[in-house]
């Protein structure tokens, strides 16, 4: 077993093949402009659709060079509970559930939680 081939070499970490006739999928570079005035080179697919903004690796938005920037996609209003209330109960309603409540705690019938 010493006279092994594979000896010292780790299995998995590193592929025995070599790129001797291989034929790679056509590529295009695209150029993204960073806002703070780097440029990113990115391999494409030729297939590919490239997106015209890319996340750029110091944050922000880097900007393919010689596009427009596209325009903001509408973002969702996010609900909030005091939304989600509002949808089951007016504003009366709830005053006078509030009202209610109080009259119950002042008079002892209700007892208060500890948090």
């Amino acid at each position: 077993m010493a006279d092994r081939a594979l000896r010292g070499t780790r299995i998995g970490a590193n592929s025995m093949e070599t790129e001797a006739n291989v034929e790679f999928a056509p590529r295009i570079e695209a150029v993204y402009d960073c806002p703070d005035g780097r440029v990113i080179v990115i391999p494409f697919s030729a297939e590919a659709e490239i997106p015209p903004v890319w996340e750029a690796p110091g944050g922000g938005e880097a900007l393919l060079r010689d596009a427009d920037r596209p325009e903001p996609k509408p973002g969702k209003h996010v609900r909030t509970h005091w939304d989600m209330l509002l949808e089951r109960r007016t504003v009366a309603e709830l005053e006078d559930l509030l009202t209610e409540r109080l009259q119950l705690l002042r008079s002892g019938q209700l007892r208060r939680r500890s948090a």
